[in-house]
């Protein structure tokens, strides 16, 4: 099964901000960034389309030709709970440093760990796996993406924000 793996395009916040599952708007470049991402789909045949419950991945999903485009919470961003919407130099919770120390397996403050979110990506590809889908187009988030390349062992925890995709990339694997 062949997977294209699709980040939202760029969010209209201020850099510095953590904002995870909050619903943030999309930059004013929205419209030309979805016309790049609609051409590099073009020709692209999909089994099924799937898209992250937040607005910023369903508007390009609509905006790529898939406004019925499924959408799945699995598929969903970090929930960074009580630290969304605060500038990451402003956040006083003691838990932060942390969570610095070892993101993997703390949680922030009323939210979850990135290990919590990989076991939710994990879930969604085991729901692939059985499927039967020859291809497959997902419009997700960053750290949603490289869930699945970790979960598909493509890349090491060692090097995993080495491979974070831009704002409108596609990255393209193979399920078998």
């Amino acid at each position: 099964m062949n997977l294209t793996l699709i980040r939202h395009t760029a969010v209209d916040v201020p850099k510095g901000v953590c904002y995870g599952q909050t619903d943030v708007p999309l930059a004013p470049t929205f419209e030309a960034e979805a016309r790049q991402v609609r051409d590099l789909i073009a020709g692209s045949e999909f089994d099924m389309v799937f898209t992250s419950p937040l607005s910023r991945c369903v508007r390009l999903a609509s905006a790529c030709g898939y406004p019925d485009a499924r959408r799945d919470a699995r598929l969903m961003e970090m929930d960074f709970g009580e630290w969304e919407m605060k500038r990451w130099d402003e956040i006083t919770d003691p838990r932060l440093q942390e969570w610095y120390d070892d993101y993997f397996n703390v949680a922030a403050t009323g939210g979850e760990s990135f290990v919590s979110q990989g076991r939710r990506v994990a879930s969604f590809i085991a729901s692939l796996r059985e499927s039967g889908y020859r291809g497959v187009a997902i419009f997700t988030h960053g750290g949603t993406i490289i869930q699945f390349l970790l979960n598909l062992g493509l890349i090491t925890p060692e090097t995993t924000f080495d491979h974070q995709p831009p704002y409108g990339g596609i990255v393209e694997v193979s399920l078998s």
